[in-house]
């Protein structure tokens, strides 16, 4: 049987914990920076976690975790 293969895209943009969270980053921070507040801009280099179950339990399935 072959091996099952991790989702290049997903393994790109997404990662998950010991604990299993599935973490993103947000998007909007390519470019025109000068039109977001500060504030926003700092919150957006952090990593976030999944609100929605569902949608953890997908990322995870395309990672093979």
């Amino acid at each position: 049987m072959p091996k099952q293969k991790t989702n290049k895209g997903a393994k790109k943009r997404f990662k998950v914990t010991a604990t299993g969270k599935v973490f993103f980053r947000p998007a909007g921070k390519r470019h025109i920076m000068s039109g977001k507040k500060s504030k926003r801009r700092r919150q957006m280099r952090k990593w976030r976690a999944f609100d929605g179950k569902h949608d953890a339990k997908g990322v995870r399935i395309m990672l093979q975790k």
